[in-house]
């Protein structure tokens, strides 16, 4: 092992006088051997499968929220469901919905057990919703993963970094500076990019996670309101689609006189 601490010295002065850095994140990964390269290996792949459900998620959360732009662009202007079904994008969230209420619809009748046609609708229209909003919450889970377990996967390359130090200080019977600056700063790169991996799927879940919550209240409240839409017969539209109501009757202003009143037919006598 002396032999080693005095190989890695000379390795070192010699890389020095090359201009390389001995003390890179290349040497530390060849200083670490196989522990070092599978910590590292880890979480790369961690990261680059983050960055890769962040922007396919950001792209998924991105198309439903124009598709409901566009849905209350001109859905609602519409003389039944299935014609404003026609409307919205095909394998469109909003036209899923739609397509499911209507199908609902056509089932209830065929019952033979009654059931009432609210709670039928109700629970089929909450069914579509949750599939929906599964969907868009699938690989979130991998991101909350990364961000708890990725900052240990570091330490666990800091603490053989670590050990592989002390050993070294054990052998050479003091602790040199070139003995211990290789798994000394092997270990510090270890736990620097645990934290470089946690951070970005820690940041990329809570934002995901606010726009999903974001997208599953407007799609309730599209449901909402294609439930009343189908249990009204049609008359009950969203609140800002309602045609605006009659002004009320102008009320006197204040302080204008009363006619006086009459007797018979005669003015009263001042």
């Amino acid at each position: 092992m002396i032999t080693q601490i005095a190989f890695l010295q000379e390795s070192a002065t010699a890389a020095a006088a090359k201009g390389e850095n001995p003390y890179g994140l290349i040497a530390a990964l060849e200083q670490g051997g196989v522990i070092a390269w599978s910590v590292f290996l880890i979480l790369v792949g961690m990261s680059i499968f983050s960055f890769y459900i962040l922007f396919t998620k950001l792209f998924e959360q991105q198309k439903i929220i124009n598709q409901g732009r566009k849905m209350r662009q001109g859905f609602w202007n519409m003389t039944n469901l299935r014609e404003g079904a026609g409307k919205l994008e095909k394998n469109s969230a909003y036209r899923q919905i739609v397509d499911d209420a209507i199908t609902a619809q056509d089932q209830h009748g065929k019952l033979t057990d009654p059931v009432e046609a609210h709670d039928w609708m109700h629970g089929s229209i909450n069914r579509s919703q949750g599939l929906i909003n599964s969907k868009l919450g699938s690989g979130l889970a991998f991101l909350a993963t990364v961000g708890a377990t990725a900052p240990f996967i570091g330490l666990f390359g800091t603490v053989i970094g670590i050990y592989r130090a002390l050993i070294k200080i054990g052998l050479a019977g003091q602790a040199s500076i070139d003995a211990v600056a290789g798994p000394v700063g092997e270990a510090l790169i270890m736990t620097a990019l645990g934290l470089a991996v946690a951070v970005p799927a820690v940041l990329a879940f809570n934002w995901l996670q606010r726009r999903n919550k974001a997208i599953a209240e407007d799609l309730s409240a599209f449901s909402n309101d294609v439930l009343g839409y189908m249990m009204s017969g049609g008359s009950v539209k969203p609140a800002n689609l309602r045609p605006a109501t009659a002004p009320a009757a102008a009320k006197p202003a204040v302080g204008t006189a009363k006619p006086a009143a009459t007797t018979g037919g005669v003015p009263p006598k001042a």
